[in-house]
């Protein structure tokens, strides 16, 4: 598969879903093209995809109806609805589902490559945090139960002293505790810390009960 960014294309009209394809083509986009949404889910790498182009019209299951379809199985990818039928009612129950744009037919070219550019910019960065949140998580399950309440009451705003008390511990021990995880956590400040317990969240409260 293509490093390129990966564009799925749903469209009835085979002249449309050729000129779409040839266009993101063009400027470097992986393309794949259906005429029915059923056998675009059916392809296993709908979930990689940046973005999803997708014909509110279609026979068999609507482009709503698959943008629904999508949304309830926690499959997140930016759509932007095309439609040569398209009214206001249809554009605000697509964009409250979660549409990321809508053209109406014909549109222009470079209207398309703009939206498909923001499209796949937002899938992007939505991917880099969840890699970034999966990191932490991993890096987390290398923490001791110990550490773990540590990190949680040292990062809510508690002292030494303080976390001491709270777990019968001497104050050395504590320092040491928070030096492990923040090597652990490969956190370089305590304000880094702080922003990976939010991540993750994190909470003194619930660290009391482990």
């Amino acid at each position: 598969m293509s490093d390129s960014p990966l564009v799925f294309i749903v469209d009835d009209e085979l002249l449309v879903r050729q000129a779409l394809s040839s266009l993101l083509r063009s400027v470097g986009y992986h393309v794949k093209t259906y005429g029915l949404t059923e056998d675009a889910y059916a392809d296993p790498d709908l979930g990689r995809a940046d973005c999803l182009v997708l014909d509110i019209r279609l026979p068999i299951t609507s482009g709503l109806d698959f943008q629904r379809r999508l949304n309830e199985r926690g499959i997140a990818i930016p759509v932007i609805f095309v439609t040569g039928h398209g009214d206001i009612p249809m554009s605000v129950k697509a964009m409250k589902a979660g549409a990321r744009d809508f053209l109406a037919k014909p549109f222009r070219d470079q209207d398309m490559l703009d939206a498909v550019h923001a499209a796949v910019k937002q899938s992007q960065t939505a991917r880099s945090a969840e890699n970034r949140l999966q990191e932490l998580r991993s890096r987390y399950e290398t923490l001791s139960a110990r550490e773990r309440q540590v990190m949680a009451m040292a990062t809510s705003g508690l002292m030494n002293k303080q976390i001491a008390g709270e777990l019968e511990l001497s104050e050395i021990t504590v320092k040491i505790h928070r030096g492990k995880v923040s090597r652990k956590m490969m956190a370089k400040t305590f304000a880094d810390l702080v922003k990976m317990a939010e991540l993750l969240g994190i909470s003194a409260a619930g660290s009391r009960s482990e």
